[in-house]
């Protein structure tokens, strides 16, 4: 259940006007300060900029913060049906919280001519090269602190915002047309990444992928 529930945060987007704004934050919109003056509560942050302002340019780590305390809430109450459905929910933004271009306004390259980079490192690269992946990431640890946790991550994440879109700009001026191959799937014949691109490509990030899939599922399972 869990496996198949946790798609339906993606599924919510285009018919819950509210869902959208949970699976990002546009950190660069707020200044290089801007975890720092951010405000980590929610009601602060609404009296400081708007709901209108915040939903703009995304929610994540508020609404990240929200559901930990559905999911105890769930458990204290013993309601299992609650409890499933805010795990999956919960496991999915978590996911969001650890990519990158989650966390910018140039989330799919489209201000520096990089369009399509979103999919490639987030499923692209994933879908070829993590069957070598090592997801065994130890015991759950308790976290004492979830609010600053939930900004930690999304501060560690942006981090790499930078390296992800210089690596590929760089990569594809050596590969220029040759960046993309054709693959049949089905009856449909579609654009991709291609192979040696896309191995050169998760070569230069030295294990990024892997590494934030290792933490979103360490951190999942440390809330949970």
């Amino acid at each position: 259940y869990i496996t198949d529930a946790a798609v339906n945060p993606d599924k919510r987007r285009y018919v819950v006007p509210e869902e959208a704004p949970r699976h990002f934050l546009d950190v660069d919109h707020y200044g290089d300060s801007a975890l720092v003056v951010l405000p980590h509560k929610w009601d602060e942050a609404v009296e400081r900029y708007g709901t209108d302002s915040l939903s703009a340019h995304g929610v994540l780590p508020w609404h990240l913060y929200r559901m930990y305390f559905r999911l105890r809430d769930a458990f204290m109450v013993r309601d299992p049906a609650e409890i499933l459905k805010v795990s999956a929910e919960l496991g999915h933004y978590l996911g969001d919280a650890h990519v990158p271009l989650h966390t910018t306004q140039n989330y799919n390259g489209q201000l520096t001519g990089q369009e399509g980079i979103h999919g490639f490192w987030e499923s692209r690269l994933p879908e070829l090269f993590s069957s070598g992946y090592n997801f065994f990431v130890g015991r759950a640890e308790y976290i004492p602190d979830v609010n600053q946790a939930c900004w930690q991550v999304i501060a560690d994440t942006h981090e790499q915002v930078h390296r992800v879109l210089k690596e590929e700009r760089t990569l594809a001026g050596r590969y220029k047309e040759k960046k993309y191959s054709f693959e049949t799937r089905g009856n449909t014949t579609v654009k991709v990444y291609a192979l040696e691109y896309s191995r050169d490509y998760h070569r230069i990030l030295d294990g990024m992928v892997e590494k934030q899939m290792r933490a979103s599922i360490k951190m999942t399972g440390d809330l949970w």
